[in-house]
């Protein structure tokens, strides 16, 4: 089978390559053509004193050959998109064709250089340098053409790629008015002129690719864009200026078909070059995105709730499809060992068995595949489908295959890099519950209680960070240590930019299965919502928001969350209900609470809970000692029941705040741990300690 597959990707490769050999020779052929023909005709009207002749219809032939044969072998040789590298586009653009114009203006130079030197007029060089130049520019617009198609193209749907399509036809349908030798300026062509006129203000506006474009690579579009909008600037000088002149016996103006797609390409170039400048479509990019992070907070809560595998392949059949806007789709549940269709969407039994015979003769079985072009693939062409794009996507652990799921869409190029990733996000997560709903049937059917807490715990010690980013602007040291075997206390971190972090730290109403899978969902809300590098305040009313609709009414959470700015030397924070944060102030030489408003998440589900959230700011000084605790510290108790309290802990800072985070830290829990005796943990205890260091990066 797999002899056969090469066999038919050889064929296909090499049936591509005549077809481009043949065209290369159909283009040079016309043009060395059209030239001895021109030079020709030349000489005859100079010999024979005429000023210029009507453009013959064998040159008009000639034309269209190679315009036709240019483009065609462009739109051969045009490399679909791979990932977001659109700067490697635009530089492919410029360097090989856009320094055509330039080549243009050194020829059109030396040849004015060598008439004005000697003193002659040559006829003949001058449509020898027209016609080099009219090369040149067939070139430059075909390799502008079909770039531009496939920036515009990015992020597609099926109308634009009608729209696109309609275009392509309606261009190439000038060459017809060449053809026939109509002028193309006349009143009976105004409609068409218009048509393709709003056509192109349409397609401009398809500017996506743009926004994900960095700063950097913006100021690097500018340039290439400028150099292009320059080379299209040029091209239209040269051909403007010799226009109607009497030097010559032929006049590309009167070709419909350049001014057209000289005014696509130089339109959608100056389009480009504005939006990147002001940076306008990054909205409609982003609204995509917290689409996707939608669907995901979506699938996650559904995730953390579902009581079956079943409701577990709903959403993510259903989560999948909305995230790649999937035409047709079908997902395999594997149940003893053989695959059986589930679910289905716009497809029937008789396609499924067709596309799963040839993928099983492609030796493609259960893997992650993907074919974003199905019509080049020679079987799939055979098979007729009406959908251009296929996503293989299995649902599978290093040891168990739950099933396979297939999404098909009616457009090439249909699943790009981005929404891959989404999708594979969805499927590794339900691997992931898949599993621990399996392990939580296993254990309640062998040792119920004690198997249940195994996993809460094993699912709680994946959710703590192992370790804090290192950095030479601060130091932090940690402590977590669970009453029971699942505790409820959480804490975790977001690397914002090179210079921003975020903190969290909270604390889960109960305590066993219940609070470890609301832990999880609090570690995915807290990842989810600071990839948008929301404030404190909103992270708080965001959070409250999406708990609302997935904790249990008797269940709570209070949390406080820091963004540390080491370029700002400041902090900004917001409490929800959680204990006070401890704080040294080396220049004040000060220790205190910071006495800032929170409620619990949870406690309030409705939008009256916006009116309990505050945000503080405050500027850090170098030395300053920061200590981030659950009430499991301040609340733990001695042999006669006494509490070890804010106040003794506000203390030990006060005799340790010179010391290292790690110091710090070990002298707050060893004189904890001397107050309450061993063995006597009342609480899970948490403690994060962050010193400020004295030497500050350079920023």
């Amino acid at each position: 089978m797999s002899l056969q597959k090469l066999s038919t990707v050889f064929r296909f490769m090499l049936y591509k390559t005549n077809a481009k050999s043949l065209l290369i020779t159909t283009a040079i052929v016309s043009w060395a053509l059209l030239l001895a023909t021109v030079l020709f005709s030349a000489e005859s009207a100079r010999q024979a004193g005429v000023a210029r002749v009507a453009l013959p219809y064998v040159n008009n032939l000639l034309i269209i050959a190679f315009i036709t044969a240019t483009f065609l072998h462009q739109r051969l040789s045009a490399d679909n998109l791979k990932g977001i590298d659109f700067i490697g586009y635009l530089w492919n653009l410029f360097s090989k064709a856009g320094v055509a114009a330039y080549l243009s203006v050194a020829l059109y130079l030396s040849y004015r250089m060598v008439t004005g030197y000697a003193n002659l007029q040559s006829p003949l060089l001058l449509h020898l340098v027209y016609l080099i130049n009219f090369g040149l520019l067939v070139i430059f617009l075909a390799k502008a053409f079909y770039i531009w198609r496939q920036l515009l193209l990015y992020h597609k749907n099926k109308f634009l790629q009608i729209a696109w399509n309609w275009f392509e036809l309606l261009l190439f349908g000038t060459l017809l008015l060449t053809l026939f030798n109509f002028d193309y300026t006349s009143y009976v062509f105004l409609p068409l002129l218009a048509l393709l006129g709003f056509y192109i203000l349409f397609l401009c506006t398809n500017l996506k690719w743009v926004a994900y474009l960095t700063f950097n690579n913006k100021s690097r579009s500018l340039v290439l864009l400028g150099a292009i909008l320059l080379s299209c600037y040029i091209f239209a000088r040269f051909f403007h200026q010799l226009a109607n002149s009497r030097e010559l016996i032929i006049d590309f103006t009167d070709v419909a078909f350049l001014p057209l797609a000289m005014v696509f390409v130089g339109a959608y170039t100056l389009a480009a070059f504005l939006v990147s400048l002001f940076s306008l479509p990054t909205s409609s990019v982003f609204e995509q995105k917290s689409e996707d992070l939608l669907n995901f907070q979506r699938l996650s809560q559904s995730i953390q709730q579902g009581q079956s595998e079943v409701q577990v392949y709903d959403m993510l059949f259903d989560s999948t499809i909305k995230a790649a806007d999937a035409s047709a789709a079908w997902f395999e549940q594997m149940r003893n060992s053989e695959p059986q269709v589930t679910h289905l969407l716009h497809i029937g039994s008789e396609q499924i068995q067709r596309i799963r015979h040839l993928l099983l003769a492609y030796n493609i079985h259960n893997i992650d595949y993907i074919n974003n072009n199905l019509d080049r693939n020679p079987g799939f062409r055979e098979l007729q489908l009406p959908w251009k794009s296929l996503i293989i996507l299995p649902i599978k652990s290093k040891k168990n295959l739950f099933g396979v799921l297939y999404l098909l869409k009616d457009i090439e190029q249909g699943f790009d890099r981005e929404t891959v990733n989404v999708l594979r996000t969805f499927t590794s997560q339900t691997i992931l519950t898949i599993e621990n709903l399996r392990l939580v049937k296993e254990s309640l059917q062998n040792e119920r209680y004690k198997e249940e807490l195994k996993i809460a715990t094993q699912v709680q010690e994946s959710l703590i960070p192992k370790t804090f980013p290192v950095d030479s602007w601060f130091e932090i040291s940690t402590h977590a240590v669970a009453a029971k075997e699942v505790g409820g206390d959480f804490y975790d971190f977001l690397q914002l930019s090179e210079s921003r972090i975020a903190i969290i730290i909270g604390d889960v109403s109960g305590k066993g299965i219940s609070a470890a899978f609301h832990m999880a969902q609090m570690k995915g809300i807290f990842h989810g919502l600071m990839q948008q590098d929301m404030p404190p305040s909103e992270f708080m009313k965001q959070a409250n928001s999406a708990l609302s609709r997935c904790l249990e009414k008797t269940s709570f959470i209070t949390s406080s969350l820091y963004i540390i700015d080491y370029r700002m030397k400041g902090f900004v924070f917001a409490r929800a209900g959680h204990c006070h944060t401890l704080y040294y102030n080396a220049m004040m030489d000060e220790v205190f609470y910071f006495q800032t408003e929170g409620l619990g998440l949870g406690i309030i589900r409705d939008k009256s809970y916006n009116n309990h959230v505050r945000e503080m700011y405050y500027d850090y000084n170098p030395g300053d000692v920061m200590v981030i605790y659950t009430d499991g510290i301040v609340e733990g108790r001695s042999p006669a029941n006494e509490e070890y309290g804010e106040d003794r802990l506000l203390y030990m800072l006060t005799q340790t705040y010179h010391l290292d985070a790690e110091d710090i830290k070990y002298a707050i829990i060893n004189d904890l741990q001397d107050f309450t005796g061993p063995d006597n943990l009342y609480d899970d205890q948490t403690l994060l300690v962050i010193k400020f260091k004295t030497i500050q990066p350079n920023s």
